[in-house]
C-alpha cells in the first residue's frame, strides 16, 4: 500500500423515486451514464465512500458531493435541477495534499501553491480569479464562492488548463477544500 494512496470500496445505491422508491440500481464504482440502468434517479444511499454525482452525463454539469447517508430527495437537498445521471466514486486518499492554482487559463497570471483548505483566495492571496490548476496529490472540492459555498467542482490528480473547455464556462473558483474524510 502506497503512502499516496489507497482505494476504498465505496457503494451508493440509486432509486428511481423520491423517498428510495421504484426501481434501484447499486454502483461501486464509476458510471458515466446513469440511464443505461435507471430511466431517471431522484433518490439515493450511500453505504459507503464518497461520490460526486453530476446531473450530466460523462461527469458534467452540476456537482454535488455525497458522503455516507441517506438522500430521500436530493434535489431539493442539493439544489440540483436534473435527475443524477452519471457519479464518480472518490477513492480514499492517505498522504499530502498540494494543488497549485493559476488566475488565468493554461496556468497564466499569478499562482499559489495550496497544501490545505483555502476558504478565500482573494483574502489569502489577493487573487481575483481560479481559471487553471494542477492537481499534484489528493482529492479536492473547488467553490465558486468563498467559505466552501455556491457551486462546486471535483477535482484529483491531473491537470485542468481551463475550465472553461471542462464545461465551466463563466465559473470564477474563489475557495478549495480538500476531501479528508474517511466517508
Amino acid at each position: 500500500m502506497s503512502n499516496s494512496g489507497m482505494n476504498m470500496r465505496g457503494k451508493i445505491v440509486f432509486y428511481e423515486e423520491k423517498n428510495f422508491q421504484g426501481r434501484s440500481y447499486e454502483c461501486m464504482s464509476d458510471c458515466s451514464d446513469m440511464t443505461s440502468n435507471l430511466s431517471r434517479c431522484h433518490s439515493c444511499k450511500v453505504e459507503s465512500g464518497c461520490f460526486m454525482v453530476y446531473d450530466r452525463s460523462n461527469y458534467m454539469g452540476n456537482q454535488s458531493f455525497m458522503r455516507r447517508g441517506e438522500y430521500s430527495d436530493y434535489q431539493s437537498m442539493m439544489g440540483m435541477r436534473d435527475c443524477i445521471k452519471s457519479c464518480r466514486m472518490i477513492p480514499m486518499h492517505r498522504g499530502q495534499y498540494r494543488m497549485k492554482i493559476y488566475e488565468r487559463e493554461n496556468y497564466g497570471g499569478q499562482s499559489y501553491e495550496l497544501m490545505d483548505d483555502c476558504d478565500n483566495i482573494m483574502e489569502r492571496y489577493r487573487m481575483n480569479d481560479c481559471m487553471s490548476c494542477q492537481v499534484m496529490d489528493g482529492h479536492w472540492l473547488m467553490y465558486e464562492q468563498p467559505s466552501f459555498r455556491g457551486q462546486m467542482m471535483y477535482v484529483r490528480p491531473g491537470e485542468y488548463r481551463s475550465f472553461k473547455d471542462m464545461g465551466m464556462s463563466g465559473q470564477k473558483f474563489m475557495s478549495m477544500k480538500r476531501i479528508v474524510d474517511s466517508c
